[in-house]
């Protein structure tokens, strides 16, 4: 979850550091700090709150270097504060270290190095392990690659690590374990990162670090080696990816953008798998396992957050299409529920990161117990990507706004094409109704453009009318319920106010409580056979003097006459109509959020990938 970067080169490493962390901002943090190997010595700069603040600080200080690491805190052990934010010095102040993830066993480690004398300067597991290596270091007279390689043998948890030592210059020691972590080579320098924002100025060739790897990093060399010391040969990949792709554009927000960006990411993840002409599907991916999936028991889609509501809508389409069980499991209880897993499952795992450490840990447990994985993921050479034995990219670009938006939607443009390929591998799909939906998922892109540019006046007018409700109510019934949750998810995120997601028939069994005059209930309600019901809800909302806002389908007047405030979409049809209703429940998330004055891109205590239980 935090954001971390490294370089040794040529150049000054402090403002390449800086202006990493600026482009890690998105994934959520709470402190900011810098380590310099500046000539025999390694200064640390660090700083509770942005990095503007961090750079405010450093500003009188000594910034010549050329190797330096840098990092971005997201609060685990110890409060947001200058004492737990990162790098750590060990105790000798010899070493600095930054580390993403946790470190379960910290207590143990703790308590033995308190007994032999070690006092501490910060509440965090990262500064146990600093000085756990530190101690390994100086009674084994080792090399601090030997005692960083020692020490992870004995650590549990998830970890990346980079150090930087006095006695080392221009050297740069870093590891990895369930958490990310790109190295980018350039010409007589490398750069690290988290992931390769930090670095697309500056190359475009990249290493991705894999689980139990060290690196040891110089301006002319990178040596990967595993825990047992054995020299591995790095893996150099071109980068797909441009500068404008992280940057805002003539957008006031990331969030914004990437909500304009729809119409061609969906088009994006359809491209080069969908001709709606010759009425076919392309999925390498899915026909390299298709016998597993024509022979498969049942499919488990695992997925957290945003990517759970499109596993939801997975579950619908696959179920109804392929005629195949399908459950839908947060990945944060499933890994943990002793689930029972077969040969003969298939388990399909959502994230928009291929990191997301609850989703690694589900996956590798069903992979140990026989089940194939196939992964939808959005980001190439992700630990999901690499873990499954199939898989999807969802191509959405980089998203950079916290809250999820272009990946939710690409990620249901492929769930869209999986569950169609798939029916059409099991033969449990006319072909009269694949081709309708063939040419209807075609027409995904220029309807999510049309709301784009007929409804945003209006959805800004209805965000400055709702801006000060303290709660809303999302109701929707069939696709359209997991998109009803998103929907209050994208609320809760951007603007702080509550708001709760219920299938529309279960508002009687509990929530209907909760209506009154000051409460906006939101439906999404675009025409499908559930509609007639939908209209029966919005009569009982409106009965009891509720505020309903609608989303519905584009000449739908009886709707229209019964809500105070409509936002309209397309006409669909209802299988693919959840990648178009979504649109307008993004863009009162955001409106709202900027009408009450929040910074939208980077909501409170929230972070992007979450990395850590």
């Amino acid at each position: 979850m935090c954001g971390i970067v490294g370089y040794t080169g040529q150049k000054q490493a402090y403002p390449i550091l800086i202006d990493g962390l600026k482009k890690l901002e998105y994934r959520g943090y709470d402190s900011a700090g810098v380590a310099l190997h500046s000539g025999d010595d390694v200064l640390v700069y660090k700083k509770q709150g942005k990095v503007a603040a961090l750079e405010t600080f450093a500003a009188a200080q000594p910034l010549t270097a050329t190797t330096g690491i840098g990092h971005t805190r997201w609060a685990t052990h110890g409060e947001p504060s200058d004492r737990n934010a990162h790098p750590h010095y060990s105790s000798s102040k010899h070493i600095a270290l930054i580390h993403n993830g946790i470190i379960e066993n910290y207590g143990q480690l703790k308590n033995e190095l308190l007994n032999k004398g070690y006092t501490f300067n910060s509440d965090t597991d990262s500064e146990v392990l600093l000085n756990f290596i530190e101690d390994i270091k100086i009674n084994n007279v080792c090399s601090l690659e030997e005692a960083v390689r020692i020490a992870l043998k004995r650590v549990t948890g998830a970890y990346v690590i980079l150090l930087i030592d006095k006695d080392l210059p221009d050297t740069i020691i870093a590891a990895r374990k369930g958490s990310p972590l790109v190295i980018g080579v350039g010409k007589n320098e490398h750069f690290l990162g988290s992931d390769a924002s930090p670095m697309l100025a500056y190359t475009k060739e990249v290493v991705y670090i894999n689980d139990y790897e060290l690196a040891i990093v110089r301006p002319d060399e990178l040596i990967l080696k595993n825990l047992g010391n054995e020299r591995i040969t790095p893996f150099v990949q071109k980068l797909d990816m441009e500068l404008a792709a992280i940057e805002k554009g003539n957008f006031d927000h990331f969030m914004l953008k990437e909500i304009h960006e729809q119409p061609q990411t969906i088009q994006d993840s359809l491209r080069g798998r969908l001709n709606a002409e010759q009425g076919t599907i392309t999925l390498s991916g899915l026909e390299k396992i298709q016998d597993k999936l024509r022979e498969a028991n049942r499919i488990v889609i695992v997925a957290c957050g945003t990517s759970w509501h499109a596993g939801l809508i997975g579950e619908y389409l696959i179920e109804e299409l392929c005629r195949l069980n399908v459950e839908v499991e947060y990945a944060s209880e499933y890994r943990y529920r002793n689930p029972i897993v077969s040969p003969k499952d298939v388990i399909l795992a959502i994230s928009q990161s291929g990191e997301t450490a609850d989703t690694l840990v589900a996956l590798e447990n069903a992979k140990k117990q026989g089940a194939t994985i196939f992964g939808i993921v959005n980001v190439v050479g992700s630990s999901i990507a690499r873990l499954a034995d199939a898989g999807a990219y969802t191509h959405a670009g980089p998203e950079i706004g916290v809250a999820s938006t272009k990946a939710f939607t690409a990620q249901l443009a492929v769930l869209q094409l999986i569950a169609l390929k798939l029916a059409e591998i099991r033969g449990t799909i006319s072909n009269e109704l694949f081709q309708t939906l063939l040419r209807e998922l075609d027409d995904v892109p220029a309807k999510v453009e049309w709301v784009l540019k007929n409804q945003v006046e209006n959805i800004k007018a209805i965000a400055r009318g709702y801006k000060d409700a303290a709660n809303f109510l999302y109701l929707g019934r069939g696709y359209n319920f997991p998109i009803a949750l998103e929907g209050a998810l994208k609320l809760k995120e951007i603007t702080y106010i509550h708001a709760e997601g219920y299938p529309a028939a279960e508002m009687k069994h509990g929530p209907i409580a909760l209506v009154d005059e000051s409460l906006p209930v939101v439906f999404v309600a675009t025409k499908d056979v559930y509609h007639e019901k939908i209209v029966s809800n919005i009569q009982e909302i409106n009965a009891r003097k509720g505020k309903v806002v609608a989303v519905v389908s584009e000449g739908d007047d009886a709707i229209n006459d019964m809500a105070e405030a409509v936002m309209v979409v397309p006409a669909c049809h209802e299988i693919v109509a959840p990648l178009v209703a979504v649109i307008p429940l993004q863009l009162l998330a955001y409106y709202i959020g900027v009408e009450r004055g929040l910074d939208v891109d980077k909501p409170r205590n929230l972070a992007k990938s979450v990395t850590v239980e």
